[in-house]
C-alpha cells in the first residue's frame, strides 16, 4: 500500500517530521479507506435523529438491543495497570502540563486531543511526538527561566482521547476527502506506540469521546481489531474507557460495553459534555430549558438518574464506572476562594464514592490529594468496588429523558457568566490554549458549548430572567458590549474573532452541532 492518496496541507512542525513518515501516511490511509465511508454514514443516521427530536420525540431504550441489555455477558477483565483508578488527571498533550500530570501522584493521565486541546497543526503534531517520548520515558521540558521538568520513577498509567468522530483533520486529505480527526489520532499514537507499549509491560489505552449510538461504538472495535491485526498486536490487546457525555449515549450504556467487550475497560461521566448534550438534543422542547450552569448539580434529578445508572450498568458488566471532572483550580492568592473550591470538590467526590463510582476526574495536579484521600478511604485495600452491583437502582427512561430543574431559574448573572465565559474560551482557544483558566475554573471546550447553547436555547425558545425581562437578541448583544468591554475590547487578543464566531453560534436560527466546526476554520 502506497500513500499516494494522502496529502498534507502543513508541513509537520520542526523536530516532529518523523510523526508522518511514509510508513505512518500509508497506515493512515488505511484507515481512511477502511473506515470513512461507515464513519459518514454514522454521522448521516445522527442528523436523522436529531430531526425526530427536534420533532418533539425523545430518546429511549432501543427495543432491538433487548436481548443485550438482558443477555449474560461481560466486559474483558482489565489489565493490571487498569485495576486501579482511583483518581485520574486529564489535560492537552503539550509538554510541561504532561510530564507535571504524569508525576501528579494520580494513577492515571488521560492526554488529550479533544476538549482541552486547541487543535492546531502544531499543537496536534507536537502531540504526538510528546506522547512518542512520554511512552519511552525521555519527555523533558525547560522553562523560559532554565526550571527544568523530568519525568519521576513512578508515573500514572497513560490513556488517550483522540478527537470525537465528528471532526475532520483539515491539514490532511486522503482521495480529496479530509481525514477523519479520531483515525488520525489514534494512528498515529498505536502507528508508534503500540509495539512500545507491550515491550514495556503495559499497552495501548483509550477514552473515546462524544458517541452517540452503540453503532459509533461499534465502529471503533472495527477500528481496535483491524489496526492490532495490521500491527501484528494481538487481539484484545487495546483497551477502550467510553464517555457517556451525549445524551442519546445515556440510553445505550449497556450496548457500548457490549459492542466493545473484548476491548472496554469501563464508562466515564463526562458530565459538562453531557449537559451540552441535552441541551442540544432536546433544543426545540420550550418545557425541557434549562436554568444558569450553576444550578445544573450533579443532584438535579436527570443528572442523578444518569450516574446512577452508569454505575450499576457498568459494575454489573464488570467494567470500571469512573466519575465526572473537578475543574477548580487553587488559587495561590486567596485562600478562603480555596477552602470552599476544596470543600466542594471533596463533598464530590464523596458522593461519587459513596455512589459506588471506582474513581474520579480531576483537572489540576492539586487536587489528586483530595481526591485521592476520599477514595482511598473508602476502597482502600480494594483497587475497585465492581462487587457494589447497586441493584436496587432502577431507572427509567423518562426519569433520564425528564430534565426540568425544580425551583431553576436562568438570572442575569448567569447570563453574563455564559456570555464571559464563551468570549474567554473561545479567544483562548483561538490563540492556541485549550485548557484555560477562567475564574479559577479550567474551562474546555464543553463548558464553552455549555455556555453557548443555554445562550441560544435561552433566546430561542423565548425564555425569561428570573426578573421577568425577555431573553433575546438585543438583551443579549446589550451584554455582550459590557462583557467583552470588562475583556479587553475587539483589538485584544483575538476577541473580534471570538465575538463573530459566538454571534454566529448564538443568533443563527440553525443550531450549530458543536463550536468546534466554525471555530476550526479559524485556526492554521
Amino acid at each position: 500500500m502506497t500513500a499516494e492518496g494522502l496529502r498534507l496541507a502543513a508541513a509537520p512542525p520542526s523536530g516532529a517530521g518523523f510523526i508522518l513518515s511514509a510508513e505512518a501516511r500509508a497506515f493512515l490511509e488505511r484507515l481512511h479507506r477502511a473506515f470513512e465511508p461507515t464513519r459518514r454514514s454514522l454521522l448521516e443516521r445522527r442528523a436523522a435523529r436529531q430531526e425526530e427530536f427536534d420533532a418533539g420525540a425523545l430518546p429511549d431504550f432501543l427495543a432491538e438491543t433487548a436481548s443485550v441489555r438482558s443477555g449474560d455477558w461481560r466486559v474483558a477483565p482489565a489489565p493490571a495497570d487498569l485495576q486501579k483508578r482511583w483518581v485520574e488527571i486529564t489535560g492537552p498533550v503539550e509538554r510541561k502540563m504532561m510530564i507535571n500530570a504524569l508525576n501528579s501522584g494520580a494513577n492515571v493521565f488521560m492526554a488529550d486531543f479533544e476538549d482541552s486541546l486547541s487543535p492546531t497543526w502544531t499543537n496536534v503534531v507536537q502531540g504526538q511526538a510528546n506522547l512518542v517520548e512520554a511512552v519511552r520515558r525521555r519527555l523533558a521540558f525547560t522553562s523560559p527561566e532554565g526550571k527544568e521538568y523530568r519525568l519521576n520513577a513512578e508515573i500514572a498509567t497513560l490513556l488517550v482521547r483522540p478527537r470525537g468522530w465528528h471532526l475532520p483533520e483539515r491539514h490532511v486529505t486522503v482521495d480529496g476527502q479530509p481525514m477523519s480527526a479520531s483515525l488520525f489520532d489514534f494512528g498515529l499514537y498505536v502507528f508508534h506506540n503500540a509495539r512500545e507499549r507491550l515491550d514495556r509491560g503495559t499497552a495501548p489505552y483509550f477514552y473515546l469521546p462524544k458517541m452517540e449510538s452503540h453503532r459509533e461504538a461499534r465502529l471503533w472495535n472495527e477500528v481496535f481489531v483491524f489496526a492490532q491485526e495490521a500491527l501484528g498486536i494481538p487481539r484484545g490487546t487495546f483497551r477502550a474507557t467510553m464517555l457517556v457525555e451525549t445524551f442519546p449515549a445515556a440510553f445505550e450504556m449497556e450496548e457500548f460495553l457490549y459492542e466493545l467487550r473484548e476491548h472496554a475497560s469501563g464508562l466515564n461521566a463526562g458530565r459538562w459534555d453531557y449537559l451540552f448534550s441535552t441541551i442540544k438534543t432536546l433544543r426545540r422542547r420550550r418545557d425541557l430549558v434549562l436554568p444558569d450552569r450553576q444550578q445544573l448539580t450533579m443532584t438535579v434529578p436527570f443528572m442523578r438518574a444518569y450516574t446512577e445508572l452508569l454505575v450499576r450498568t457498568c459494575h454489573r458488566r464488570g467494567a470500571h464506572a469512573m466519575g465526572g471532572m473537578a475543574p477548580f483550580i487553587p488559587s495561590r492568592k486567596d485562600p478562603a476562594i480555596n477552602e470552599a473550591a476544596l470543600s466542594k470538590v471533596r463533598d464530590d467526590k464523596l458522593r461519587e464514592s459513596r455512589d459506588g463510582f471506582d474513581g474520579t476526574w480531576v483537572a489540576h495536579p492539586d487536587l489528586v490529594p483530595v481526591a485521592m484521600e476520599v477514595f482511598e478511604k473508602a476502597l482502600a485495600p480494594r483497587p475497585h468496588q465492581k462487587d457494589r452491583l447497586r441493584e436496587e437502582v432502577s431507572v427509567t427512561a423518562a426519569q433520564l429523558a425528564d430534565t426540568r430543574v425544580p425551583g431553576g431559574t436562568v438570572t442575569e448573572a448567569g447570563f453574563r457568566n455564559n456570555v464571559n465565559v464563551a468570549l474567554q474560551y473561545l479567544n483562548s482557544w483561538l490563540l492556541g490554549n485549550g485548557a484555560a483558566a477562567i475564574f479559577n475554573l479550567m474551562e474546555d471546550v464543553a463548558t464553552a458549548e455549555i455556555a453557548r447553547s443555554q445562550l441560544w436555547q435561552w433566546i430561542h425558545n423565548r425564555g425569561k430572567l428570573d426578573d421577568g425581562r425577555p431573553i433575546d437578541r438585543a438583551l443579549y448583544r446589550s451584554v455582550e458590549a459590557e462583557e467583552l468591554g470588562k475583556l479587553g475590547g475587539g483589538a485584544s487578543g483575538r476577541l473580534r474573532e471570538a465575538v463573530e464566531i459566538l454571534d454566529g453560534l448564538v443568533e443563527k436560527e440553525e443550531f450549530t452541532e458543536f463550536l468546534t466546526l466554525p471555530a476550526y476554520a479559524h485556526l492554521e
